[in-house]
């Protein structure tokens, strides 16, 4: 048994004004990695790579020793999209019945306690659900195969805070097997405080940083001050009025005087001035 589960190796993906350039990604066996980062970062994009739901243009996918889109790897894979994929006219109850043949793990009792414990309404129509009741629905789905690889794409978008951290508890659930992985694309950072093991920030097509999720807490911080912007490493720079932000490496931190406030970074931090700083980059 390998230590991984799923590696993507110099992906490369070219649609008209969008790009996936060189994203090299592993999942290892018994984590959870965060994609984060803006939208049209090309987190979805990774991810359909990931699933065979698209061809790139060059780079390696493999899942489960297989190819993307092989049946012996879906099958072993839940995927939660932003939208259900079943008809929009099946009732909610139905879906056990309809699925159980192509996952040969479906477990139609979990099925039941997840659609009870989400919410989930049993005799209502796919099409006439919520948003965030389809998000519920495909989790529930997801985790109902028995899967080994949970893969979820901006699930949290529109959810309630009380539906996140349904959401978040059952991850962790799931996370107590130690032979499971998730790979959770989002960009509500927050999301992956308390779940995340590995962090993978995407900005315009590219990896901005890829590391655990602790390392990066070490790594950087947050430097602010007024007036003029001191001439040591800054990461993402911004102005606001006479204040001045921006990311730093801990690092550097012995570079900057006493009217220089540093604080901890949160991920939001470190997205947003690595995209900043690589869109300056490409400028």
């Amino acid at each position: 048994m390998t230590d991984y589960v799923a590696k993507i190796t110099d992906l490369h993906v070219r649609r008209q004004a969008f790009e996936v350039d060189g994203v090299s990604l592993t999942l290892s066996r018994g984590t959870v990695v965060g994609l984060v980062g803006p939208n049209g970062a090309g987190k979805t994009t990774t991810i359909r790579a990931l699933l065979g739901l698209l061809t790139p243009d060059s780079g390696d996918v493999e899942i489960f020793g297989h190819s993307a889109g092989a049946p012996q790897a879906l099958v072993r894979t839940g995927i939660v999209l932003d939208q259900p994929t079943a008809a929009p006219e099946w009732r909610v109850n139905s879906l056990g019945r309809r699925l159980a043949p192509f996952y040969p793990g479906w477990n139609i009792d979990r099925f039941s306690e997840l659609l009870g414990l989400l919410s989930v309404p049993p005799d209502q129509r796919v099409g006439d659900l919520s948003r965030g009741q389809g998000v519920k629905l495909s989790l529930a789905v997801a985790l109902a195969q028995s899967p080994e690889l949970l893969i979820l794409d901006e699930p949290s978008s529109g959810l309630d805070p009380a539906s996140r951290r349904n959401i978040g508890d059952l991850i962790r659930e799931f996370m107590l097997d130690p032979n499971h992985t998730v790979l959770f694309s989002t960009h509500i950072t927050t999301d992956l405080d308390s779940l995340a093991d590995e962090l993978v920030v995407l900005v315009d097509g590219r990896i901005a940083y890829q590391g655990a999720l602790p390392d990066a807490a070490e790594e950087f911080a947050m430097a602010r001050g007024s007036g003029t912007a001191p001439t040591a490493p800054l990461i993402g720079l911004e102005h606001s009025g006479d204040q001045w932000s921006a990311l730093i490496r801990l690092s550097d931190s012995a570079a900057f005087g006493q009217e220089v406030v540093i604080d901890s970074a949160s991920i939001d931090d470190i997205v947003i001035h690595l995209g900043a700083k690589q869109r300056e980059v490409a400028a």
